[in-house]
């Protein structure tokens, strides 16, 4: 079995997660951001979010995530530092409403990181390189491979478009590549 928290991540169990299916396992990859109000950043809102404790009283935007109840394994800040939010074996609610090689319900079989942004903001070197060693660590212990990561825009095109047009995939692959 493999193991089911990263090693790298600081450990903040999320209550909004269910048990996959006993025939899936984790094979796809899908690449997010989030910003709690948007475009700001370091607050500590994302982890409160995904534990279901966020005050959305504290400002305007957050009032429209009341009693929203979603979560993603795994989320990575500006400064690189990784959280772990639920379990490689557990389903995370990230992905909603998807499709991916004509496959829906992709929480099934899907792991889901959350880098900290926006869509129209560049992503940090530091989250670059905490993603790729993550994305390594997560190949070495899952059936996920680099041709199974894909973005939440390509599975749900209609209704998102995360991680956004400046996510430099070959910034990732080329850090994938490299070894500190």
């Amino acid at each position: 079995m493999a193991p089911d928290w990263y090693p790298g991540a600081r450990r903040h169990p999320s209550p909004h997660f269910d048990e996959r299916p006993s025939s899936d396992s984790p094979s796809l990859l899908v690449l997010h951001n989030i910003s709690l109000p948007p475009q700001q950043f370091g607050q500590g809102l994302v982890p409160a979010f995904f534990d279901g404790s966020l005050d959305c009283h504290q400002h305007p935007w957050l009032q429209r995530l009341a009693g929203v109840r979603v979560s993603a394994h795994f989320f990575i800040e500006r400064s690189g530092q990784v959280w772990q939010f639920v379990a490689l074996s557990a389903r995370a609610w990230h992905a909603g409403l998807s499709c991916f090689q004509g496959r829906e319900r992709l929480n099934d079989f899907s792991l889901g990181v959350e880098l900290e942004g926006a869509d129209h903001l560049p992503f940090t070197a530091p989250q670059y390189q905490a993603l790729a060693e993550l994305s390594r660590w997560l190949f070495s212990v899952t059936e996920i491979g680099p041709d199974r990561v894909t973005a939440h825009e390509t599975i749900a095109p209609s209704r998102k478009s995360d991680p956004g047009p400046l996510f430099d995939w070959l910034a990732y692959y080329r850090a994938l590549e490299s070894h500190p």
